[in-house]
C-alpha cells in the first residue's frame, strides 16, 4: 500500500459506472419487454441468464421450510439477533405526526404516513446476502410498511440462498420472488400478472439492476445509485496496525474498485500499517480483488497533526469512517462528513455491516456530504396540515394577497380578497 504526498484535492470521488451504450440499450429493451409480456418474459429472462426454467416465480413455504433445515441453530441464532439489533436502533428514528395550535385557532402540523408498498432487491449470483434483506427490510417495516416485496436471482438449483430466505422469513415478508436483474426492477415498478407494483425500489445490484433503477426513478421513488464501498480509517499512533490494515482489507475485498484510504499523522505507523497490508493481502482468499483495490485506489495520507487528519477526512466524506484513536468521542464534533463512524479501536467496520444495528446502506463517492444512511425516514411521506381560522384569514388576508401580487398571480389574491367580503 503506497505512501503517497498530500494535495489539496484529495478526494474518494469516482466516476460511477453508468454503463455502456450496449447495457443501456439491453436494459431499455428487458424493461420494454417486461412491461408487454409480464410475467413470460421474467421466465424466459430467468432462463436465459440464471440458466434455470422456472414454472413458477413465488417462493414456496416448502422451499422456506428447506432453508431453515440448512442453517445451523448458530447461524439462526446470530440472525435473529442482527435482527433484534437492527429494528432496536430504527426504532429510535420512527417520528410522530405533530400538530400546534394557536391561541386564534389556527391548526398547523405535519401528518406522517408510511409508504403503501416497497420493493427490496436481495443480490444473488456467486454470494448470498442476507444482511441486505434485514438491512433494507427492517427501516420500512418500523416506519408501517404493510407491505414489501423481496426479489433475488435464482440459484442454478432453482432455489434461493437458506440464510436469504431465513432472514426475510425472520422478519415477516410474505412476498418471495425468484427473479433478478433488470427485469426484476421492471416488474417491481410495473407490476405483472405475479407481481403487483410498488411505490419504491431499495437494494443494491450489478450495473444492469443500477440502470434499471435509474430509467423507473419517477414512475417509483428509489433509495440511491451505489458506488462502491469505501473506507477511510484516520488513526493516531495509540492504533494497532494489524487492526488498521485488516480493516482496510474488509472493504478492499468487496471490489477491484473498492477504495480503501489511511489517513495519519504518524510516520511510523504509516509505514507499519503499509507493510502490515502486504501481510495479509498474501492470505487472503480474495487477493486477487484486494490488491486490485489496493493498488489503483488504495492510499496512506501522512498529515502534519490530527487537526489536519480531520481536514482530510471531511473532505474525503467517506462511506465508512473508523477513528481508531485514543479519545474517538473527542474527535467525533469535527467529523462534518461520513456515512457511519465508528469510533475506538475495537469498532471494526464489519461490525457495523452485520450486527451492531445502524443500517450499512450508506452514501458513497463523496454524497456522504449531503445525504444520510437508508433509514425510516426514507419509507414515510409528510404532508403538511393547515387549518386557517377564520379570524387569522381576516388578519392575514390583505398580506396574502400583497405576495400573491407580488409574483403577479392576481387569482390567488383574489382567492384570500373574497373571504374578506364575507359578511359577519
Amino acid at each position: 500500500m503506497k505512501i503517497v504526498p498530500m494535495t489539496e484535492d484529495v478526494s474518494l470521488v469516482r466516476d460511477l459506472d453508468s454503463g455502456t451504450k450496449e447495457q443501456y440499450e439491453a436494459v431499455v429493451s428487458i424493461m420494454e419487454d417486461v412491461k408487454a409480456n409480464g410475467d413470460d418474459a421474467l421466465i424466459r429472462y430467468t432462463e436465459k441468464f440464471d440458466g434455470v426454467a422456472l414454472s413458477s416465480l413465488a417462493v414456496t413455504n416448502e422451499e422456506i421450510k428447506a432453508a431453515y433445515e440448512k442453517l445451523s441453530l448458530h447461524e439462526l441464532t446470530v440472525i435473529k439477533e442482527a435482527t433484534a439489533n437492527i429494528r432496536s436502533f430504527h426504532e429510535q428514528q420512527a417520528r410522530k405526526s405533530w400538530f400546534t395550535t394557536k391561541e386564534d385557532g389556527t391548526i398547523l402540523g405535519q401528518k406522517i404516513t408510511p409508504i403503501d408498498a416497497v420493493g427490496v432487491y436481495v443480490p444473488g449470483g456467486k454470494a448470498a446476502y442476507p444482511s441486505s434483506v434485514l438491512m433494507n427490510a427492517i427501516p420500512a417495516l418500523v416506519a408501517g410498511v404493510e407491505r414489501i416485496v423481496m426479489v433475488s436471482p435464482v440459484q442454478k438449483d432453482g432455489t434461493l440462498p437458506s440464510g436469504v430466505l431465513v432472514a426475510a422469513n425472520e422478519i415477516g415478508i410474505k412476498e418471495i420472488y425468484k427473479v433478478g436483474g433488470a427485469q426484476a426492477v421492471t416488474a417491481l415498478a410495473y407490476g405483472t400478472e405475479s407481481i403487483a407494483p410498488v411505490d419504491k425500489i431499495v437494494g443494491p445490484g450489478n450495473i444492469f439492476v443500477a440502470l434499471a433503477k435509474r430509467e423507473v426513478f419517477g414512475k417509483v421513488d428509489i433509495d440511491m445509485i451505489a458506488g462502491p464501498s469505501e473506507i477511510v480509517v484516520l488513526a493516531d499512533e495509540t492504533a494497532n496496525s494489524t487492526y488498521v490494515a485488516a480493516d482496510l482489507l474488509s472493504q478492499a475485498e468487496h471490489d477491484e474498485r473498492a477504495c480503501s484510504i489511511f489517513v495519519t499523522h504518524s510516520q511510523a505507523l504509516a509505514e507499519q500499517v503499509a507493510k502490515e497490508v502486504e501481510v495479509q493481502l498474501s492470505e487472503l482468499p480474495r487477493e486477487a480483488i484486494a490488491r486490485a483495490s489496493i493498488q489503483t485506489y488504495g492510499a496512506i495520507y501522512v498529515t502534519k497533526d490530527l487537526e489536519e487528519s480531520v481536514d482530510v477526512v471531511n473532505r474525503l466524506a467517506p462511506e465508512h469512517l473508523e477513528l481508531a484513536v485514543d479519545r474517538p468521542f473527542d474527535v467525533l464534533p469535527k467529523i462534518k462528513h461520513a456515512g457511519a463512524i465508528f469510533l475506538g479501536h475495537y469498532s471494526s467496520e464489519p461490525v457495523g455491516d452485520y450486527f451492531a444495528g445502524p443500517n450499512h446502506v450508506l452514501p458513497t463517492n463523496g454524497t456522504a456530504r449531503f445525504s444520510s444512511p437508508l433509514n425510516v425516514d426514507d419509507f414515510v411521506k409528510k404532508s403538511s396540515i393547515i387549518s386557517y381560522s377564520k379570524q387569522a384569514m381576516m388578519r392575514d388576508a390583505e398580506k396574502i394577497a400583497t405576495f400573491a401580487r407580488l409574483e403577479g398571480l392576481e387569482g390567488h389574491a383574489r382567492a384570500v380578497l373574497y373571504r374578506l367580503e364575507e359578511k359577519e
